[in-house]
């Protein structure tokens, strides 16, 4: 039989165990123009809180009682489709399944000899492809310039913070422990880290790090650690805005600092994208990852959690900060 999770309620705040439900299905029989796939690495991610609600977004709700989506990296183990072959490694926003079929569409082969394969989830995938470009499209950093990222233990901010130091950036980063902002500054390069949690005064501890202001704030949490960065930004600041974890699981609407007159005080422009905004882009980007990646200049972390059935509590260990950069649930 084949394993598969559905979403069994939409959450009140943070999500939970309950939210999630297991069911078996028949394995199912590979069609002609179809792949039949084995799940190998599934991606979990913050953005996904956000598609168990049932407000309007970038992209459609899941179906209750229907299976939940991310990207995957799966095995063709049988294919009656001409553009794919048994032992072929895919790509793709696919279900919560052990095995399921596929008629090719949203497919993308990966190389595993190119790189792990897991990194096609991560560095070499949607996490890589939203750092490189929410920061070089939106950020438009310059040698010399104070960039500072938040959540920069996580995924896409150890990237981002990465390649603000290729291109010349003096980075500051936050985290929620001494272990991670260790890590920032001996694994990641980070120039400053500043862990959140045992900081009694952020705005302080943020104007001490960056003395000639902030060009670039890469938000990756939004809420009271976003504030304490925006009350140091530079004239003409640029603020990519790529998540705001620190709030999803809210009930009701936070309230901080207004934030416009910031904004028209240092003409700073804030912006926030999804990477889908840079499709086009995508091949570039994925070039110049894989050949920093090659040369040594950027590295990654991973936690990598085993076995199908965890997939839900790696998904809910997010929001504890039990990541150290990409969780990966291996099966």
């Amino acid at each position: 039989m084949n394993k598969v999770i559905l979403l069994n309620n939409r959450p009140v705040g943070k999500p939970t165990a309950d939210d999630f439900k297991f069911i078996e299905e028949e394995i199912p029989v590979t069609p002609q123009g179809e792949v039949l796939l084995k799940t190998l690495y599934v991606s979990v991610d913050p953005y996904l809180r956000g598609r168990m609600s049932s407000e309007k977004s970038y992209v459609p709700p899941f179906e209750l009682n229907k299976p939940i989506q991310s990207g995957i990296i799966a095995e063709v183990i049988a294919s009656e489709h001409a553009d794919f072959k048994a032992g072929d490694f895919v790509s793709g926003m696919l279900s919560w399944k052990e095995l399921q079929l596929s008629d090719g569409k949203g497919l993308h082969k990966v190389d595993a000899h190119a790189a792990p394969l897991s990194a096609y989830l991560g560095i070499l995938g949607m996490t890589g492809l939203t750092a490189y470009l929410g920061l070089t499209e939106i950020g438009k950093p310059k040698a010399g310039e104070t960039l500072v990222v938040s959540g920069a233990a996580g995924a896409v901010g150890s990237v981002v913070g990465q390649i603000g130091k290729i291109l010349g950036c003096r980075v500051i980063g936050m985290a929620g422990s001494d272990e991670k902002t260790t890590l920032l500054t001996s694994k990641f390069g980070f120039d400053i880290a500043i862990n959140y949690k045992t900081t009694t005064d952020m705005k302080t501890a943020i104007a001490n790090a960056a003395p000639n202001g902030v060009d670039i704030y890469f938000d990756n949490v939004g809420g009271d650690i976003s504030d304490a960065v925006l009350a140091n930004v530079n004239q003409l600041a640029r603020v990519p805005v790529c998540g705001a974890i620190s709030v999803y699981n809210e009930t009701e609407v936070s309230m901080g600092p207004r934030v416009q007159t910031t904004l028209v005080k240092n003409s700073v422009l804030m912006q926030g994208f999804v990477v889908s905004n840079y499709s086009p882009k995508f091949h570039e980007a994925i070039k110049q990852l894989t050949t920093w990646l090659q040369e040594g200049k950027l590295t990654y972390s991973e936690t990598i959690v085993n076995g199908f059935d965890h997939i839900p509590q790696a998904f809910l260990d997010l929001f504890e900060g039990k990541n150290e950069g990409k969780m990966i649930v291996k099966i």
